[in-house]
């Protein structure tokens, strides 16, 4: 049998790597295909690329230039659009509605960002008679952009597409775990955007990423993933001043008030756990609840997740898939193990095949009152949910803000005022009213505290590429 294999994208040529990885299905533990592994070499090649690129070419000066490459990458994904979709849930294990929605969810964001290199301005003024200043934002240079394996097509978009728009040329380093899902992206790329522009390639281990970040040549990090790995990356940055843009780690609570209705809340809280098998920084991982719908409010849930059919992404029937891979799997079924020392176990969750290869994990629901504990405090990156009680307003801000992350958080009430002034006090970046997981193109995001450091999306994400210029010219 022939399988594919994933080369890596740099100056606009196909590499190889130090060493031939194997992508593997989470729904089998069968091989996929194999792929180039890049490493340090890779990522050297990656920044020299990149530098010359943004150092010898008209890419950062022309801005109609930037609109067309992105307007063409955005068509030759929709083109590509179901090959893409069902590359992407075999491989990363995602339900073939949530590769669709991820897929879906980056073209028009290529669109935006094309838009955006169009739009962009500046501000001037005559200060005095004759002295006139005006600010210039102008591209910072070389942007070294890490993405992770979770929702590898729609993450990489969002970091890539304001860099190239704001005139940066990018050094790409993207996850092992969805190497052909990389590798078709990768094709789009070469066949879009001039050579050099954006350099790309997959890595198993971690040697080419740290050089992305610490290498004199490039100028700014965009890294999405775990906040331990954030506080590296910035600590690895400090020594250039360089500028980072981190979305990290996330415990969003799901606030439930009394008034709910609980009809919209049962599924919308489900999706949020279960979306991408939990494997997301958004996903609503705490459920909190107004004691007087607690006992409803728990029942439905524990009938919600046991009925939950967990299998592969391309059966129709599945309402969620595996986890990105074994390794992972196991993990989670360790913390949720854990857990069950001090929680009331309402869904156990769990692996379904304990002696197998597979990635398949059952959704768990874990009852805490203790805001110290392990499975309050900790991101598991999985489909994990705590069940929390709340007596008033003030007690669910307390136990929404008790955490070190601060990504997102929901509201669900039919007071139209709550959600204002519970709003207002909650840390963290978004906050949905009565829905969960909307996110915008023209609307930043990003986190407070620990989930995070600037934002993506909206006119802010070019910002995050950018450095200002004060000129000042005395005229006669």
């Amino acid at each position: 049998m022939t399988f594919p294999h994933a080369r890596n994208l740099i100056a606009g040529t196909w590499r190889d790597g130090h060493a031939v990885g194997i992508s593997i299905d989470p729904a089998t533990g069968q091989k996929l295909g194999t792929f180039a592994d890049g490493g340090a070499v890779t990522a050297r090649a990656a920044i020299d690329a990149a530098r010359c690129a943004f150092d010898t070419t008209e890419w950062s000066s022309n801005r109609h230039a930037r609109a067309s490459a992105l307007f063409a990458l955005a068509d030759a994904m929709a083109a590509r659009r179901d090959e893409l979709i069902t590359l992407l849930s075999r491989e990363n294990g995602k339900r073939l509605a949530d590769a669709t929605m991820e897929v879906d969810g980056a073209i028009p964001k290529l669109r935006y960002n094309a838009a955006l290199a169009l739009t962009d301005s500046g501000r001037a003024a005559e200060i005095a008679p004759g002295m006139y200043s005006m600010l210039l934002p102008q591209p910072i240079g070389v942007a070294a952009v890490i993405v992770p394996w979770n929702s590898p097509v729609i993450l990489a978009v969002r970091s890539f597409a304001p860099a190239l728009a704001a005139g940066c040329t990018v050094a790409m380093k993207m996850p092992a775990q969805t190497a052909l899902t990389n590798g078709l992206l990768y094709e789009l790329i070469a066949d879009t955007i001039p050579e050099g522009v954006i350099n790309a390639f997959t890595e198993s281990g971690n040697d080419g990423a740290p050089l992305l970040v610490s290498d004199e040549s490039t100028d700014v990090i965009s890294y999405t993933g775990s906040t331990a790995v954030g506080r590296a990356i910035m600590a690895a940055a400090a020594p250039g001043l360089k500028r980072v843009s981190l979305e990290l780690g996330g415990k969003s609570p799901m606030i439930v008030f009394d008034d709910a209705d609980l009809d919209a809340v049962v599924p919308a809280l489900t999706a949020a756990i279960t979306t991408f098998s939990g494997q997301f920084c958004m996903a609503g991982s705490r459920i909190l609840a107004q004691r007087g719908i607690a006992d409803d409010l728990r029942e439905r849930m524990i009938t919600a997740l046991t009925q939950i059919r967990v299998g592969a992404g391309a059966d129709l029937d599945t309402t969620m898939g595996p986890l990105i891979d074994r390794a992972q799997a196991e993990r989670v079924d360790r913390l949720i193990d854990a857990a069950t020392g001090y929680a009331t176990v309402l869904v156990r969750g769990g692996l379904i095949n304990p002696a197998g290869n597979d990635a398949f994990l059952r959704p768990a629901l874990l009852e805490v009152s203790d805001l110290s504990s392990p499975i309050v405090q900790d991101e598991v990156f999985g489909p994990v949910a705590t069940f929390e009680l709340f007596d008033d307003e003030s007690d669910a801000i307390e136990r929404a803000n008790a955490t070190q992350y601060g990504l997102a958080a929901s509201i669900w009430t039919r007071d139209v005022d709550r959600p204002h002034r519970v709003g207002r006090r909650i840390d963290a970046g978004t906050i949905w009213t009565n829905t969960w997981g909307v996110i915008h193109d023209q609307m930043e995001e990003g986190g407070f505290k620990h989930s995070g450091v600037g934002r993506l999306n909206g006119h802010r994400a070019l910002e995050e590429f950018q450095e200002l210029k004060h000129l000042v010219h005395q005229g006669k």
